[in-house]
């Protein structure tokens, strides 16, 4: 079989040349598409099932997306000198492609599906995330597979004030907005990235201005299938109903859903009564049609019941505008919030709303304690950084604990993101916050930040502004629409929007909208995050009564760490050979340091329990690093005696000789009567010699002169003096 010959588009979006490439890598997957930018290449591969597995009862789509290590000209760092689990930022990446592309498959497809996307050639400047969920859709329009529309993703971010679609990495850093937002031809999807408290005006506009490239990369997809002629997606097998039992069992169970989910009931008292409807449903439809019948329907049985569950809540709360809960559309829950919650934590607080909970801690460490991130196309060290737990029991649950899951990464990198907007820049600390979720009935990402904000200042770390946040929710039937401030649990999973928003009370931080709807009009989701402000500025004056600014100071058993600046000649001084001099400061003080060379300076970063520790190895190393003076006083150090004086260290590192005539105004004989090694002294620097650097000291200027000292004349220079003759006369 010859080489494949590939078929390709391409077209100029946004300033950047874009190629879409199928038919030459991996085509013996359903879809395959190779997305190249520059030296960016992306391998897409789509594979689904040609049929569902008996009796699935839901959607099996698994996303994949990785960074190869060759891609960048690297071999993995690890024992095994190969790709490993994924990284935080891979997973983060699957789930940017897979919270755009589930929707787009038809309602009921059950059929086993696997998106691949693989980063197999790298660039330095051009980001891989925002290009990964247009390569994923591009795969899939590129098979038969059952997928209805093209989706792409862009990041907008906002530099000097102007918008910019998938800006190069180092064009980022100066941004002060940052957004992946995703969308169809038509409408919106996803929104997730962080700002500098931008307004919710400024949002909408990053908004509109993504989704003009996103049109541009669907259409570019549907040229690729065009030319692949590809006109026809496989049949999805109709699924069996049965429309007389499913309007039994309305009939059947509307009235009682409606008296459970209007009666303002718990989490747990809501899903026992719920249950206790549907057993008593089994029995009745089993007493009235008998067992035969119930063998071959009992299936539609659940799924009828929990779809008219589904639409009577929601048709409550539309006609109503009454939650589950008992709440308005737009009120939030009862709210309590605790400070110093835990002793030994250096900063500690407990967020409570309604039946979601969060404890989170705050550590501080040293430069020491930094994590690596160690990707392909990325090797960094992070100082602030925040883990997100999220344990069965907090659901009352019973699950198998395995490793961080991706719901824990995606829902922690929003907590982190959202906080480290602002988080001190030049803060010496290395710092972690746990977030762990004891309760959960929603927003416990958004519980988490709260929290968390809390612990930060409650730990003493000086950030910009506290920071609240939101979680908001949308039921709309096309017609009438009610936008649901701090939503439940339950609310997420029947309704049409989980946006969640943080910010300051100056404006937004951080955001994470999910739309399961078509057609969101900007207008509905200004209006949704004008709520979110309302209810984000409520929460953070609640906050504000626990704990109106940081703490002024560190919790006494928290770590103290000074930051001290050297000149760049005076590192190795500070290190010593092999490390000698700042092993044994550490030794000597207990203290931990480290040094890292910026701009021809020495960055010190001093760190140790207690005042008194950091403040010993500082004055060591200030005496390194500090020039000698003459004329200044010093206290010294006996470390040898000679015949002719004594040799003392005056500065860390600094020695010089105290002569046997500047030890005392008295006369000495002997210098070991009058000094000894490690005595202490009190000396003064009286010059140093300019051609070898020698320096001069005396302890007998600090001294009083006895009463009556007479000053022994000078001796005479040599050639002064009158000549021995040593001949004697011979008589």
């Amino acid at each position: 079989m010859g080489k494949q010959i590939p078929t390709s588009v391409s077209k100029t979006i946004s300033g950047q040349e874009i190629t879409l490439e199928s038919g030459k890598l991996a085509a013996l997957a359903d879809g395959s598409v190779v997305l190249r930018h520059g030296d960016m290449w992306l391998l897409a591969t789509a594979v689904s099932a040609l049929e569902a597995k008996p009796n699935q009862s839901f959607f099996p789509l698994t996303v994949e997306f990785r960074e190869k290590f060759s891609a960048a000209g690297r071999i993995p760092g690890n024992f095994f000198k190969r790709e490993a689990r994924l990284s935080d930022s891979e997973i983060l990446v699957c789930r940017l492609i897979d919270r755009v592309i589930r929707p787009m498959f038809p309602d009921g497809y059950m059929n086993e599906t696997q998106i691949f996307v693989s980063l197999i050639s790298g660039d330095k400047e051009i980001l891989a995330d925002c290009y990964a969920a247009f390569a994923a859709s591009a795969a899939l329009m590129a098979s038969e597979i059952a997928f209805e529309n093209p989706i792409s993703e862009v990041r907008v971010a906002r530099i000097d004030g102007e918008f910019v679609i998938n800006p190069t990495r180092t064009i980022l850093e100066t941004a002060d907005m940052n957004f992946i937002v995703g969308g169809t031809l038509d409408n919106i999807a996803m929104v997730e990235g962080e700002a500098d408290q931008c307004s919710e005006a400024e949002l909408i506009d990053a908004i509109k201005f993504g989704h003009e490239a996103i049109k541009e990369q669907c259409n570019l997809q549907l040229e690729l299938r065009a030319a692949l002629n590809i006109t026809e997606n496989r049949a999805t097998p109709e699924k069996a109903t049965n429309p007389e039992l499913e309007a039994e069992i309305n009939e059947m169970t509307t009235a009682k859903i409606h008296a459970i989910a209007s009666g303002s009931h718990s989490k747990l008292e809501r899903k026992q009564g719920f249950s206790a409807i549907k057993d008593a449903l089994k029995e009745d439809l089993l007493e009235k049609h008998g067992e035969e019948y119930m063998a071959e329907n009992g299936d539609f049985v659940s799924e009828y019941f929990y779809k008219n569950m589904k639409h009577t809540i929601r048709e409550m709360v539309m006609a109503e505008k009454v939650r589950l809960d008992g709440r308005k559309p737009d009120e939030i829950r009862p709210i309590w919030c605790e400070i110093d919650s835990l002793p030994s934590p250096h900063g500690s607080s407990i967020f409570n709303r309604g039946e979601t909970q969060a404890l989170a801690t705050v550590t501080l460490g040293s430069k020491l304690d930094q994590p690596m991130v160690d990707t392909a196309m990325d090797q960094r060290y992070d100082k602030f950084f925040l883990h997100y737990n999220f344990p069965p029991f907090c659901t009352n649950e019973v699950k198998r604990v395995g490793g961080t899951s991706r719901r824990e990464i995606g829902h922690g990198n929003l907590a982190r993101r959202s906080l480290e907007m602002v988080f001190p820049k030049e803060y010496p600390y290395t710092v972690r916050i746990t977030a762990d979720v004891l309760e959960s009935n929603g927003s416990s990402s958004m519980a988490s930040v709260c929290s968390g904000s809390m612990a930060l200042m409650d730990a003493g770390v000086p950030i910009t502004a506290p920071v609240s946040g939101i979680a908001m929710g949308l039921i709309s039937d096309g017609t009438r629409a009610v936008v649901l401030s701090d939503i439940l649990g339950d609310e997420d999973h029947l309704g049409d929007m989980d946006f969640k928003v943080t910010g300051t009370a100056e404006g937004i931080c951080a955001c994470q909208m999910d739309i399961k709807i078509d057609g969101l009009d900007y207008d509905l989701m200004a209006t949704a995050l004008q709520q979110a402000r309302g209810g984000r500025l409520h929460i953070l004056g609640l906050m504000n009564d626990a704990i109106p600014t940081h703490n002024e100071d560190l919790k006494p058993h928290a770590p103290r760490i000074v930051r001290y600046e050297i000149p760049g000649d005076k590192i190795g001084a500070v290190i010593g050979p092999g490390g000698k001099i700042i092993q044994g400061i550490q030794a000597d003080t207990g203290a931990t340091i480290t040094i890292e060379e910026e701009n021809k300076k020495g960055i010190v970063f001093i760190s140790g329990v207690g005042k008194e520790t950091v403040d010993a190895a500082l004055s060591i190393i200030k005496g390194i690093a500090a020039e000698a003076e003459v004329g200044e006083e010093y206290e010294a150090k006996v470390v040898s005696i000679m015949p002719y004086g004594a040799f003392v260290e005056f500065m860390p590192g600094k020695e010089g000789l105290l002569h046997v005539s500047e030890i005392s105004w008295a006369r000495i004989e002997n210098v070991e009567d009058a000094v000894a090694v490690g005595d202490v002294l009190k000396v003064k620097l009286l010059a140093i010699d300019e051609r070898t650097g020698k320096y001069k000291l005396s302890r007998k200027v600090l001294m009083d002169k006895p009463e009556g000292y007479v000053e022994r004349p000078p001796r005479k220079p040599r050639e002064d003096r009158p000549r021995r003759n040593n001949n004697r006369d011979k008589r």
